[in-house]
């Protein structure tokens, strides 16, 4: 990792069906060996398969799982005096977006439907209702950092 500066953010393109950007970067994130169209079909399949289950538009019902995902606290360690504490700090919004697409992504993974597009699209209306695998590590996450408050001060 360069000292010098940060490297630059690459821009995605607007994916082709519904012209968004965190769909792109969600379908980059869970493209596998570089196939892209492959990723492309999961995602637009399981969008038709949310749509058919409940009457809404499967952007929508996207961004909503991924507000309902999205930490908004995360511990990070700091060494302080030979001891390790876990500072509960918050989260930038671009790295908030990256989790939440992350976690979705192994969520359904971790499933056991037979197809990914199953998968994916039941992780998805499980997050739109607040449950699910990916709901519940970020609430694991606000717990661990809420029971670190008292380290807080230790921010940097």
């Amino acid at each position: 990792m360069s000292r010098r500066h940060a490297a630059e953010k690459r821009e995605v393109l607007p994916d082709a069906k519904y012209g968004d950007l965190i769909l792109t970067k969600f379908m980059n994130n869970l493209m596998i060996d570089g196939k892209k169209a492959v990723a492309e079909r999961i995602v637009y399949n399981a969008f038709d398969r949310v749509e058919s289950k409940i009457k809404r538009a499967p952007v929508e019902v996207f961004h909503e799982a991924l507000e309902n995902i999205q930490p908004s606290v995360e511990v990070r360690s700091r060494r302080v005096g030979g001891a390790t504490y876990q500072v509960p700090v918050e989260v930038r919004p671009e790295r908030r977006q990256a989790l939440a697409i992350r976690w979705l992504i192994k969520a359904a993974r971790s499933r056991n439907e037979n197809t990914m597009e199953e998968r994916l699209a039941g992780e998805l209306l499980d997050a739109v209702q607040s449950r699910g695998t990916a709901v519940k590590k970020r609430e694991d996450t606000h717990k661990m950092a809420d029971a670190n408050k008292a380290f807080s001060h230790y921010r940097w």
